[in-house]
């Protein structure tokens, strides 16, 4: 249970998204574009994490969760 809160309450930056899901900086903000061909409305949300700045994350058992979605889904 502690673990499940450490990883809800966990935000993961750009890379470390980038090397849990395999995918590429712009494959990232594919998923994330609606406009996007490789769109993907399952994808986690970014979440700011600075007022007016640019610097965003994701939350890590969203990420997580898409992952195992993304295995479940291939076999």
């Amino acid at each position: 249970m502690a673990e499940e809160l450490r990883r809800a309450l966990t935000i993961l930056r750009r890379k470390q998204v980038e090397a849990r899901t395999g995918l590429s900086t712009s494959g990232l903000y594919d998923r994330l574009n609606p406009k996007s061909p490789r769109y993907d409305p399952s994808f986690p949300s970014q979440v700011r994490l600075s007022d007016g700045g640019t610097a965003v994350g994701w939350i890590e058992s969203e990420v997580e969760a898409w992952i195992e979605s993304r295995i479940r889904a291939s076999r």
